[in-house]
Order: structure tokens, then C-alpha cells, then sequence
């Protein structure tokens, strides 16, 4: 039997865990899915312990059900959705629900951040306070929740946690402490002038350790528990979009990522810290010991076409609800979409944005309406697309990964849109085969992540931009980029509104 490592891909709505060999085959896979909870508008948590049951299922299943055996496991990492807010008291018990990336609650923490540090607090943490990133959310519990944050002694993200439940050592792997925003990205430590200036201790920050660094043997209690090996080694891991560019290889300059996950991301590799954003595109530490990356979010991508098809098209197939939009065309009719389901973060920092049909009229078809999405999605990523344009950025090759990446339609319209060579890979698994590439790394079957990398991923098809259609996009999507300054005030007040009543 040969050896696998487990990469465990921690997503907002289910766990799925890759048995990877040492040349990168799937061996098996397991999934796991568990609820999210929005008890308000613009609330979204979880319960931390779905992901810990939800992980070791999924472990039970690839033992039990798939037939591999403990002793083959020689490692496992991780990748796992950003952000999340994991409060923990004195015994690393949770203090209360973890608060999502997805959740839009602290408008006014992030006021307050830009208040208090403006200019300095991008020039540390090199990115704004966002609603999504975890330090408004710290500074949200510790002002509305007073006793519940008197209780918390430290914190961590949600793969974090789950590895910390895995080995019983505490540690925050370095992407995901990046996304906190109470770092400094180019000292790669915590920032002494943020916790200073918000008051909060020093010891309340948890150890910063690499994404391929060692972390802990498998606790004999989680030994016992899942069915692993005591002497199973785990690794750091990392946040779900570095781990995506890790298993997608982009691991170029001239190389970006198209990721349609719940959220969307437009992500690039970043050889140094040199290169200024001025906070208008999110800037973190990466994987890659030593490097960093960029990237923009569309915060309802995927959503949106789920959202879609459970409310208008419930009874379609998923893929023949997709495909349904070859039947529009070129702009959908005339039909816009503009994806702000939950508020939206790249361009527009806005949480209290919501989503638009802009255009509808008697003639519209509901394959107007599954295009007008997919494109609309697209649209937001190309928002991203031109702030690195206006950046002087160079690249000339997306690769797309998650659900964007299924459908040869949907790659086709990414490459229309935005007017690049779009591929595809071959064994797609993006951020969880990012996970197992971590996990090798650290075990040392490989000397590098790149070398891992180019190993376990291949390419696949490449979509080309046919000019005639990538001209008429670029006329909608310039009228698309006029809906947000006309939408944003009345989507503020519908809001207040459902606050209110």
C-alpha cells in the first residue's frame, strides 16, 4: 500500500479530505457537510465543533468505507476558509459561535480602525479593515459582547482550530494570521502598534508558525477518536485562497487564479513585498515560505448561483441550469447581474451593498436570467482585473479553479471577459490538493512547495478569447461598472429598513 498524505479543505459549508500519493493521485476522497447559521441580516457563524466532527468523519470514511489504513498516513495539512473568528478561554474551550469571513457586522469597527490608524494601518497590515477580516470582529465581541470577551484568553481561524483539536497545540499558521489584519505583513509578526492602539494583549496572539511547518504529532485522544496513528504528523497548512494557488500552481508573476468557491477570488503570486496596492487589493503572506500574494474578492460568487437555482430554478439540474445560458446571448439580452448578495469587498468595501438585475424587461427568458449571473460574476472579477491594470501588473494566463472551472461555458465567458488565455486543470482539486502538497512538503518528499506543485498539478484546456465577443463584454462591463454608484444609496436604505422592521 503506498503512503498518502490527508489534505483537509475546510469550506464554509462542508470538509472534504484528500488521501494524495507521493505523485500526486487521488486515492481517495471523503466530504462532509454542516450548517451555517444567520440568525440576523448580515450575521453568518458556526459552530467550531461541526468542523472537528465533520473532519474526522470524513477520516472515519476514507478508513472504513475506502479501505486505507492508518499506517499509510504519514502526514496531513490543511486549507481552510479565512478570517474566522475563533474565541477561546483559558482551557482553549469556544467561547461562543465562530464569526464567519462571510459575516458583515462590523461596519463600525472598521470605521473605527480607519479612524484611529488610517494611513498607518494599510501601511502595516498592508490592506483596509474590511467587515470580513477578523480584527473588527475581535474588536466587535469586545463591544458588544463584554463578558463573553472577558472570558477569551487568545483566539485562532478555523483550520486552526480544527488542527489544534487534532495535535493540542495552539498555533496560528502564517496566511491566515496575515488575514487577520492585526500583522505586519512585511516584518511577518504580529503588530505591536495595532494591539497597542486597540488595547489588546500581546499574549492574546497566538504562536505564528509556517504553512509547511511541523505543528504536532496526532494526539493520542484524536488517535483514538478518528482512527489515525499517534505518530501521524500534521502540518500548518493554510488559508483557502494561498492553498488554492498552491494546488492550482501559480506560482508565476505571470500567472493569476480565477477561484468561484461560495466567494470568488482573483488571486496573484507576489515575489516580494515591494509591490504597493495601497490597500485597494488585499495583500497577505503566502504558503511559499518567504513570498506573498494578492488578490481581490467577490464575496457572493458561487453563492449567487446557488442562491439562484434554490430560489428561481429549483427544478433544474445544476449542469443543465448552467448550460441553459448558451441559449442567450453576448450580455445576456441586455440583462445585468451584479452579484452583492452579502454586501461586497473588492472594489467596493461595502457590506450593506445588495445585488441587482439592472435591465429586465417581458422579452427575458430564465436562461437570461442564469447567464445574466454567470456573467455578472465574471464582471466582478474583472473590477479586480483593472486595478492590477492600473497597477502596471503583467500577466497573461488565468487559471481557473472551483465551480467556475466545470462548466467549459462558463471558461469560455472568463475568457471573453476578460480577455486572457483562460486553462483549466487537469486534476482539479485547488485548495485541498494545496493542502496535500503542504503536508508532502513538510514531510519531505519534495525539497520546495514549487517542486511539489509542479508535480501533483497539470493543466488542461485552454480557452482562448474569441476578439468579437471580448469587445462587446467590454461594452457591458463598462456599463456594468456604472451600477454600483446607482444602486449603493438605495441598497443602504432597504437595509436600514429591514433593521428596523
Amino acid at each position: 500500500m503506498s503512503d498518502v498524505v490527508l489534505g483537509v479543505d475546510l469550506g464554509t459549508s462542508a470538509v472534504k479530505v484528500s488521501a494524495v500519493d507521493r505523485q500526486g493521485k487521488i486515492i481517495a476522497q471523503e466530504a462532509y457537510d454542516y450548517p451555517l447559521s444567520q440568525p440576523k441580516p448580515g450575521y453568518s457563524e458556526q459552530n467550531p465543533e461541526e468542523w472537528v466532527n465533520g473532519t474526522t468523519v470524513a477520516i472515519v470514511r476514507l478508513i472504513l468505507n475506502d479501505g486505507l489504513s492508518a499506517d499509510q498516513i504519514k502526514g496531513i495539512s490543511f486549507s481552510g476558509q479565512m478570517h474566522g473568528l475563533v474565541l477561546l478561554n483559558a482551557e482553549n474551550k469556544v467561547v461562543r459561535p465562530a464569526i464567519l469571513w462571510n459575516d458583515t457586522r462590523t461596519t463600525a469597527q472598521t470605521k473605527e480602525i480607519a479612524e484611529v490608524m488610517g494611513q498607518e494601518f494599510i501601511d502595516i497590515t498592508r490592506n483596509k479593515a474590511l467587515e470580513g477580516f477578523t480584527l473588527p470582529k475581535i474588536l466587535w465581541v469586545k463591544e458588544n459582547e463584554p463578558e463573553l470577551f472577558a472570558q477569551a484568553t487568545t483566539f485562532v481561524t478555523p483550520k486552526d482550530y480544527v488542527r489544534y483539536r487534532m495535535t493540542g497545540n495552539l498555533q496560528m499558521e502564517i496566511s491566515d494570521a496575515a488575514g487577520t489584519v492585526a500583522m505586519d505583513v512585511a516584518k511577518r509578526t504580529w503588530s505591536k502598534e495595532i494591539q497597542e492602539k486597540f488595547g489588546l494583549a500581546a499574549d492574546f496572539f497566538p504562536e505564528i508558525i509556517e504553512a509547511t511547518d511541523f505543528a504536532g504529532n496526532v494526539s493520542s485522544a484524536y488517535a483514538e477518536f478518528s482512527g489515525l496513528q499517534a505518530d501521524t504528523q500534521v502540518f500548518g497548512g493554510a488559508a483557502d485562497n494561498a492553498a488554492g494557488a498552491v494546488g492550482s500552481a501559480i506560482l508565476k508573476p505571470n500567472m493569476v487564479m480565477s477561484s468561484i468557491g461560495t466567494s470568488g477570488v482573483v488571486l496573484k503570486y507576489e515575489d516580494n513585498a515591494d509591490v504597493d496596492y495601497a490597500g485597494k487589493i488585499h495583500f497577505f503572506n503566502h504558503a511559499i515560505p518567504g513570498k506573498f500574494y494578492s488578490m481581490g474578492v467577490t464575496l457572493a460568487a458561487g453563492y449567487a448561483l446557488s442562491w439562484f437555482k434554490k430560489t428561481f430554478a429549483s427544478d433544474m439540474d445544476f449542469t443543465d441550469m448552467v448550460e441553459s445560458a448558451a441559449k442567450s446571448t453576448v450580455g445576456a439580452n441586455g440583462l445585468i447581474f451584479t452579484p452583492y448578495l452579502v454586501g461586497e469587498r473588492t472594489p467596493y468595501a461595502d457590506g450593506d451593498i445588495r445585488a441587482s438585475f439592472i435591465g429586465i424587461d417581458g422579452t427575458h427568458q430564465r436562461y437570461d436570467f442564469v447567464r445574466a449571473v454567470l456573467e455578472g460574476i465574471i464582471y466582478s472579477f474583472k473590477d479586480i482585473f483593472d486595478i492590477y491594470d492600473a497597477a502596471g501588473a503583467d500577466f497573461d494566463t488565468v487559471v481557473a479553479i472551483g465551480g467556475g472551472a466545470k462548466s467549459p461555458l462558463w471558461l469560455q465567458i472568463q475568457a471573453d471577459i476578460f480577455n486572457k488565455k483562460v486553462v483549466s486543470l487537469k486534476n482539479e482539486q485547488g485548495p485541498g490538493m494545496g493542502a496535500a502538497i503542504l503536508a508532502a512538503v513538510g514531510l519531505g518528499w519534495f525539497d520546495s512547495v514549487q517542486e511539489a506543485a509542479n508535480t501533483f498539478t497539470e493543466f488542461g484546456k485552454a480557452y482562448l478569447p474569441d476578439p468579437e465577443r471580448a469587445a462587446k463584454y467590454a461594452q457591458m462591463h463598462e456599463i456594468y461598472k456604472q451600477v454600483y454608484g446607482q444602486t449603493a444609496e438605495l441598497s443602504h436604505q432597504l437595509l436600514d429598513y429591514r433593521r428596523e422592521f
